[in-house]
């Protein structure tokens, strides 16, 4: 696929234009451009862009919506051409907000970068007990749980989940990273969780971060 079609596609995501990078993504199939590489070469640097821009505070939520949604139409047609080829993913995560929590704009943007990012992404939605955390962890093998969480009143279900974490036997197997308007870097470290992130984007960074150092680790 040439370079400036590409250009093209990642402009056209930036600008939010849906429809345009539907149809981009369709015709570099038709030419038989194989689907990772539309996916690591047209999507995934736009939508890191973006998120470097929101991290700059150069775009804001709006924007950062507006781009996801063009950002899924292309995804939306790559998907089963990947799930059938068995493309690599990035990695995997669990995601959901706490127990007592409705707030899901944070999450949402999380879920969206990471996806955007070639990590497969499984949303719990809100209001997610520590019951439902474990089970998905179980159920899914992730690299990471997020959490998020907007309310003081509800960021002690953030260690109470790692707690059932570790009763279960399973905190070993994740990287929990967690997230939200009141939550800190002491906060982070002092709950026991892996790692936090103060947006979107930092979040993506922090957790190819994590997975490169796991892969150090594995190697040595």
């Amino acid at each position: 696929m040439p370079s400036e079609e590409f250009k093209e596609m990642q402009d056209a995501l930036e600008a939010g234009n849906a429809t345009v990078v539907r149809t981009l993504t369709e015709k570099a199939l038709e030419r038989g451009v194989d689907p990772q590489v539309i996916l690591n070469e047209g999507l995934i640097p736009a939508m890191g862009r973006v998120g470097e821009k929101f991290k700059r505070n150069e775009v804001y939520v709006p924007e950062v919506l507006v781009a996801a949604r063009a950002m899924y139409a292309g995804l939306d047609v790559l998907r089963p051409l990947l799930a059938k080829s068995g493309a690599k993913r990035a990695g995997k995560m669990v995601i959901g907000t706490v127990k007592g929590d409705l707030h899901d704009i944070g999450k949402n943007l999380v879920r969206m970068m990471f996806e955007g990012a070639g990590f497969e992404v499984v949303d719990l939605g809100t209001d997610v007990s520590e019951k439902r955390f474990v089970e998905a962890v179980r159920s899914e093998n992730p690299d990471f749980l997020g959490m998020s969480a907007l309310l003081t009143t509800t960021m002690p279900a953030m260690k109470t989940t790692i707690d059932a974490l570790k009763e279960a036997g399973l905190r070993e197997s994740v990287k929990v990273l967690v997230g939200g308007a009141p939550i800190t870097h002491r906060y982070a470290r002092d709950i026991g969780a892996d790692g936090y992130a103060p947006d979107a984007s930092s979040a993506v960074d922090l957790a190819k971060e994590l997975l490169g150092q796991a892969s150090s680790s594995a190697a040595s």
